[in-house]
């Protein structure tokens, strides 16, 4: 990402948290009406300590410099979570340009992953890099998604695999509630590893395949483990219901479990086992 496009980021990231707040959560008057939902932008100044024509700037995207005592102050008036205030950060200082990648990251899954693969057979398993790159998977994701094993292992995404395999949009009964859980995921890493160019790239690329990928691409949050009740509508096995449990994994690496738990006092779990020979 270079800094233009980090600029421009952040002064998307700063409206859209700015539009999500209104005057009674931040114990402001509600005065007049307003032309666009959310705060002003001098009420945001105000509640930083900041000047309005600073934060205009900021909002702007202009390259100026910032404090780290200012920007908890913007968090603190934005009331970010902490995933948030992280992507504020990165955005907002220019350092993070500094950090370089290569192309190619060892990925390989430990032994310790391996062993949940296998051992947790009754709960579908993806585990994908920094760039959502699926690096491993079990027999139960093979069996409620699709067989990953038949997919290019450079076509291995799983942000574009949402929007250009008919088995996801299919499957999922909210898809774009299904979708908004990833995305919060992909804009975590795209601001913690916000001098990697690939994630521009990939973006527009993205924008250009998938009209419906801007817009939501634009309501997404920023979180790096939700927690999510997903629904599917399996092509053989019917409804299915699945806890969506999003795990990073310490390592040298940057790898993600996502581990999808059978809900109790469903027939989820019998369902899956039927689908893979095992009942």
């Amino acid at each position: 990402m270079n800094r233009e496009t980090r600029l421009e980021a952040l002064s998307e990231f700063l409206k859209t948290q700015r539009s999500k707040l209104n005057p009674q959560m931040v114990g402001l008057p509600v005065g007049t009406r307003r032309r666009t939902p959310g705060l002003r932008r001098e009420e945001v100044a105000g509640l930083a300590g900041v000047s309005t024509t600073w934060y205009t700037w900021l909002e702007q995207g202009r390259d100026i410099t910032v404090s780290n005592s200012v920007l908890d102050a913007i968090s603190d008036a934005l009331q970010l979570n902490k995933d948030e205030r992280n992507y504020l950060y990165a955005l907002a200082l220019p350092e993070a340009e500094k950090r370089s990648f290569s192309n190619e990251e060892d990925t390989a899954i430990s032994p310790a992953l391996t062993k949940i693969l296998n051992e947790l057979r009754n709960c579908p398993i993806i585990i994908s890099d920094r760039r959502c790159h699926i690096v491993g998977w079990n027999p139960a994701a093979a069996h409620v998604f699709l067989d990953f094993e038949q997919i290019p292992k450079e076509e291995r995404n799983l942000i574009q695999l949402l929007f250009s395999r008919k088995e996801f949009k299919s499957l999922a009964v909210n898809w774009e509630h299904f979708v908004k859980g990833f995305l919060a995921i992909f804009r975590t890493y795209y601001g913690q590893y916000v001098g990697d160019q690939w994630y521009t790239s990939f973006i527009n690329e993205m924008e250009q395949n998938f009209p419906e990928f801007h817009e939501l691409w634009n309501e997404s949050e920023v979180s790096s483990a939700p927690d999510v009740l997903i629904e599917f509508r399996h092509a053989k096995a019917g409804k299915m219901l699945f806890n969506l449990t999003s795990l990073q994994v310490q390592g040298n690496i940057d790898l993600r479990c996502s581990v999808y738990t059978p809900v109790e006092d469903t027939n989820t779990e019998s369902k899956l086992r039927k689908m893979m020979g095992n009942e």
